[in-house]
């Protein structure tokens, strides 16, 4: 009867450890690889600016100024943009006005406040070509159609005021356009220098 026993306990002892054996999965032994994440995709870089006629055809052509020139519709602006005939336009893309604070745009496309929007626009505007190679290695300052002045930096970054200048020296039939990254305030327009 004993060696039956053994037989039995022996017996039990060889399922448990199938058992527990069977419990672990192979896989859990060695964890699965996890994919890896995907990458962000890069940022696409606005096409550049070519010049097709005027000012106002020039940045209808490219489709990136669509803000500006509803604004400059809304003021009536467009006409004087095309029957100017020398202008420099620090132009602001659809990127640069939709980095306004919230409701900011709104605000100003609002009829109530189309006399600002002029002036910001206008803050945009000089009446005289002022290619980069005027102020390239430089800084000065130019007198806008508002009556304020911008600061023109030609150091290793074109610069007008605190926006910078993303394409400088698209030469229109009746200008200058350079594209920025920034709409430009008249409320933080420099102080005025003496040159």
């Amino acid at each position: 009867m004993l060696p039956t026993r053994s037989l039995i306990a022996g017996a039990l002892m060889a399922l448990a450890a199938g058992a527990a054996s069977a419990q672990t999965p192979a896989a859990a032994a060695a964890p699965a690889a996890m994919p890896a994440p995907a990458a962000a995709p890069a940022p696409v870089a606005a096409p550049p600016v070519v010049a097709a006629g005027d000012v106002v055809d020039t940045l209808k052509a490219s489709g990136q100024f669509t803000l500006f020139l509803k604004a400059t519709d809304a003021t009536n602006l467009t006409g004087f943009l095309k029957a100017n005939k020398v202008e420099t336009v620090f132009a602001p893309s659809d990127a640069a006005f939709a980095a306004l604070p919230a409701g900011e745009l709104a605000r100003l496309m609002a009829p109530a406040n189309r006399a600002e929007l002029q002036k910001l626009l206008i803050y945009h505007m000089i009446n005289a070509s002022v290619p980069s190679s005027e102020f390239k290695g430089a800084q000065r300052q130019a007198r806008t159609m508002a009556g304020l002045p911008v600061e023109l930096d030609g150091g290793e970054m074109l610069m007008v005021n605190d926006a910078m200048i993303v394409q400088a020296d698209i030469m229109a039939t009746n200008g200058v356009i350079h594209v920025i990254n920034k709409v430009l305030s008249p409320a933080t327009a420099p102080a005025p220098t003496a040159n």
